[in-house]
């Protein structure tokens, strides 16, 4: 039988459907036969295009290759360590750099950069990581489906971060005003009311340029509570930044596919390295004791390569779609971005672009504001890989 044939046929039958027997015409019948051809399409289609999509298996038995995939991984750990260390290290050169010195502008520039770097991480990188996990098909409808646990979680990392910072400087605030010499308190109160009349508690000496009494006081208690912050700041925005990175050292370690580890290494190695300029700034501004700075870097620096380990050690058993794992990933995975991006805005960008010196410098201005999108868009792009 011929296609024309055929086609008769089939609008003969359309044309004996009783709602389009009475004055239908051929253009009419072959637009309702392209309609039911595309209801069909989708009605057999569809379903299973998702359910395709809702597979928890790994989807990639085809391109497993073990051996090929620890080379990547060996490589991976390596240049993620070596790159990690290095970015932690780079901010921290101003102590022997005078160009690279907190008071320079330069310093503001470089961690306007880094900040853009940490905020981009945690918008692009980490939260859509975590909304993919909690959202997954191959988790529970039920409550998993029914409540943005993503978002839930960031929120209350966010607020717990910034209840951390709070109780930590007003606690060391209260301690440092108890353990003050005596009677400093008092001056303190009265600074105000007799600034202009008793000058003999504050005077300057023209060739030392410093000064006594209550002004001298405040002024160090400013720049400890100042120096305090720096250290909550510091060490809060390790622990965000650590928990993403142990979290991806284990996906990447756990991968058996060389296709998929491959881009992931270059991506990583840029991605640690920037993370570390934005940390190591912070912990620069800390002041903390050698001893300290050293534990700081050393556990940045291995946090990535330690998770990769755990990845391999855990690839024959790990099954990263399983609800255990989509679970425990998307909670941490959330939690750290509502860290990261709490850490960026308040603590690093709001703090330096509020900053008297910025201010008043719109040059500064402008070159921190270029430095922030310069950082956000960098690591922005490697979202492309990573």
């Amino acid at each position: 039988m011929s296609s024309s044939s055929r086609t008769g046929l089939v609008l003969r039958a359309i044309s004996k459907i009783p709602f389009l027997s009475s004055s239908i015409d051929i253009h009419t019948m072959e637009m309702v036969q392209q309609l039911y051809i595309t209801l069909f399409c989708a009605l057999f289609l569809l379903p299973s295009l998702v359910f395709g999509e809702c597979s928890c298996d790994t989807g990639d038995e085809d391109q497993r290759d073990k051996d090929q995939a620890l080379k990547y991984k060996l490589v991976a750990i390596s240049s993620i360590l070596v790159a990690g260390a290095l970015g932690v290290c780079i901010p921290m050169l101003g102590k022997t750099i005078p160009a690279l010195r907190p008071e320079k502008n330069i310093f503001f520039i470089i961690k306007a950069f880094a900040a853009g770097v940490i905020l981009s991480t945690g918008f692009i990188h980490v939260l859509p990581d975590a909304f993919e996990n909690l959202t997954s098909p191959c988790l529970a409808e039920n409550p998993w489906g029914k409540f943005p646990f993503t978002g839930f979680v960031a929120m209350v990392s966010a607020i717990g971060t910034l209840m951390v910072d709070a109780f930590a400087t007003s606690y060391y605030s209260k301690s440092h005003i108890h353990n003050a010499p005596h009677g400093t308190g008092a001056l303190e109160e009265k600074v105000g009311e007799h600034d202009e009349e008793d000058h003999t508690n504050v005077h300057t000496h023209a060739t030392h340029g410093h000064a006594h009494g209550p002004v001298a006081y405040l002024a160090q208690n400013s720049g400890s509570s100042e120096l305090l912050r720096n250290r909550v700041i510091s060490q809060v925005l390790e622990l965000g930044i650590v928990v993403h990175s142990v979290i991806i050292g284990i996906s990447l370690g756990a991968s058996e596919s060389p296709k998929t580890i491959r881009p992931l290494v270059a991506a990583l190695t840029f991605h640690q390295f920037f993370e570390g300029m934005g940390l190591g700034g912070c912990i620069s501004q800390a002041n903390f004791k050698s001893r300290a700075i050293a534990i700081m870097v050393v556990f940045y620096s291995l946090t990535t390569p330690v998770g990769i380990a755990i990845g391999i050690g855990i690839s024959n058993v790990y099954n990263e779609n399983s609800s255990t794992a989509l679970i425990v990933e998307g909670i941490f995975n959330a939690a750290s971005a509502g860290i990261l991006i709490y850490m960026a805005l308040v603590d690093l960008l709001a703090a330096d672009f509020m900053n008297s010196r910025m201010q008043s410098n719109f040059k500064l201005q402008i070159e921190s504001n270029v430095s922030l999108l310069l950082g956000a868009g960098c690591m922005s792009l490697l979202a492309v890989w990573a």
